[in-house]
């Protein structure tokens, strides 16, 4: 990888995960994008739901729901799975930055279930340049999270769901940036999940109506330095709807549609992180309940900050799938919008996924990359071997 020097790296960072757009600036146009400390937590990390438009709050529960909503696994049909998922990131760039996901559940009993997942996020090799040009030591900058969820049914159509999370973020490697010292941020969180399952009929059709909540990341500020200056972590809500109907015996389809908010309040620019460019005063708890009304727009731009995926998918004979979906972010929020597809294949014990993101508003480090995940079925193996 090209040697990159610190201010370059953060700048890198920057891009990322606010799709090129200028964070915290009110621009001529209007953009005001909100940006936060380790926004590698709010990356779709499976190719499912990366298929359907980042949608997967409400779908049928799957291994990879303890990102999208970790209540999903009181009604999994399965006692036991785990996944593995890869995403290659700016692959159009450079080859050595991925994410890599794993995530497990097992059921306890009929009403409880325990999962755990862990998130790497690696950003390749880089040699850190001082200000006049001199090497100053080679670091390879990484984050990641693990995390370990409980969930209970609480009655025959509701589940309910808390996890807690441990989050480290290395971006220099213990590197003086300025003459400060820097060292890697660490934060705890916790998500608390609610989900509704309602089998019905219509037309004669078996169908499955269900709805989520998944309230992600509610935790403590991160920093990369002995200051007072600390970052949000990505706090966000999920709200899902999703329908799943037969068409005939062997063929059915699923409607999901999401909305995303952060749970941040705008950055205040009066008090800004010497690494990443962020900060604000508040306190976790006040910056939530602000992040409703704090839109210097007032509540139209409320509104613009909803993130919305709508997401298709289809099944023949619960074998084969074939998946689509669309992403919209309001231009002055980010502009990220994006069409996705995909397609899965499920044998006895292992599934496999795939999925492509297509951009239409602007760069996208996942463009034209192909993601996959991969599922074991512990309770299909069981059977199978029995």
């Amino acid at each position: 990888m090209k040697k990159l020097n610190v201010l370059l790296t953060v700048v890198l960072l920057s891009v990322l995960f606010v799709q090129y757009a200028n964070a915290q600036k009110t621009s001529t146009t209007g953009a005001n994008t909100i940006t936060t400390g380790v926004p590698f937590l709010t990356i779709a990390p499976d190719s499912r739901g990366g298929a359907m438009g980042d949608a997967g709050v409400a779908t049928s529960p799957d291994a990879s729901s303890q990102h999208w909503n970790p209540a999903k696994y009181a009604f999994a049909e399965s006692e036991m799975g785990v996944a593995l998922s890869y995403t290659p990131w700016l692959r159009n760039l450079v080859s050595d930055i991925n994410l890599a996901y794993l995530v497990g559940y097992k059921r306890l009993d009929d009403d409880q279930t325990v999962s755990a997942s862990l998130r790497y996020f690696t950003l390749g090799d880089i040699t850190f340049m001082s200000e006049y040009g001199d090497p100053t030591g080679q670091q390879s900058p990484n984050e990641f999270a693990v995390d370990f969820g409980y969930t209970r049914l609480l009655s025959e159509k509701f589940s309910g769901a808390v996890a807690i999370r441990y989050i480290r973020s290395d971006l220099t490697g213990g590197q003086l940036v300025n003459g400060t010292e820097t060292h890697a941020g660490n934060s705890y969180a916790a998500d608390v999940a609610f989900y509704y399952q309602n089998e019905i009929r219509v037309n004669r059709k078996m169908s499955v109506l269900a709805a989520g909540i998944d309230i992600s990341n509610i935790g403590a500020k991160i920093s990369y330095t002995d200051g007072e200056t600390k970052d949000f972590i990505p706090t966000n809500m999920k709200l899902g709807v999703s329908y799943k109907t037969e068409m005939d015996k062997y063929n059915t389809i699923t409607i999901a549609l999401d909305a995303n908010k952060l749970l941040v309040p705008t950055p205040d620019t009066a008090s800004v992180d010497i690494i990443t460019g962020l900060g604000s005063g508040k306190s976790v708890v006040a910056g939530m309940f602000s992040s409703f009304t704090d839109a210097p727009g007032g509540m139209s731009e409320e509104f613009k900050e909803i993130n919305f995926s709508i997401g298709a998918e289809y099944w023949y004979n619960n074998q084969f799938a074939l998946r689509a979906g669309y992403y919209y972010e309001d231009e002055s929020k980010g502009n990220r919008k994006f069409f996705t597809a995909g397609a899965g294949l499920k044998m006895n014990v292992f599934a496999l996924d795939f999925s492509y993101l297509l951009p239409v508003a602007q760069n996208n480090p996942l463009a034209n990359t192909l993601r996959f995940t991969l599922s074991f079925d512990f309770e299909a193996f069981n059977k199978q071997r029995k």
